[in-house]
């Protein structure tokens, strides 16, 4: 799977927004991890953060494992080649924090490619089984945080509260000031508060990052 500008914003966003926590991340669940780089950007910026991937994909699960023994954080990182189901079924890990980039596109076409239909549609993790999977690994005190198709984010938000996780945060993404929002980036907990809520734009009308994204994939990107 390629890597994603959109995917690389929620990374950064999750690692800031954490890293001003006054307990520090312990523990960190990555469902549906792709190739490791949500776990790879968060294990950058938190470390002593221990982080266990779960993707279903063995090949994009091997690469994941690629991925992390060729990076400095390779002893706090672990994938699992199975599906959350499974993953709930072997263990009753707790977690400070569980982020998940999901397969969500029902709406959209779906690819000739039987792996790329695997990871860009719900067809083995539907919004309810990720939910559950939350909620049985999720600590009390914990941080839920997703990145969903704008057009499903409502939607989301409404399920997650059937699971009493409430949301913290809500950031709309678009590509420019002149596009429509495409992905949502929402943080939930399990206290019920008022929620914030944002938009960034990933680039300005002259096809330049804006300040706001730079701020973000500075430490991530090599040239920004």
């Amino acid at each position: 799977m390629k890597v994603c500008t959109d995917a690389c914003l929620f990374g950064a966003w999750i690692a800031e927004r954490v890293s001003g926590y006054r307990s520090p991340i312990s523990g960190c669940l990555d469902i549906g991890s792709g190739t490791g780089l949500l776990s790879l950007m968060f294990a950058q910026k938190n470390p002593t953060a221990i982080i266990d991937a779960v993707e279903i994909d063995k090949a994009a699960a091997s690469q994941a494992k690629e991925n992390f023994d060729a990076s400095s954080w390779k002893k706090r990182l672990h994938i699992y080649d199975m599906s959350i189901q499974q993953f709930n079924l072997s263990t009753h890990q707790l977690y400070d924090l569980i982020i998940s980039n999901p397969p969500f596109y029902q709406h959209n076409l779906k690819s000739s490619d039987a792996q790329r239909n695997l990871a860009l549609h719900s067809m083995e993790l539907s919004p309810e089984d990720l939910l559950h999977a939350a909620d049985k690994h999720l600590k009390q005190d914990g941080t839920f945080a997703a990145l969903m198709p704008y057009n499903l984010s409502e939607q989301f938000i409404h399920a997650a509260m059937q699971q009493s996780f409430w949301l913290q945060e809500r950031v709309n993404v678009k590509q420019t000031p002149g596009h429509n929002y495409f992905r949502t980036m929402l943080l939930f907990g399990r206290n019920k508060t008022e929620p914030v809520n944002s938009t960034i734009a990933i680039m300005n009308e002259q096809n330049k990052y804006t300040p706001e994204f730079t701020a973000l994939l500075k430490d991530y990107y090599l040239y920004l």
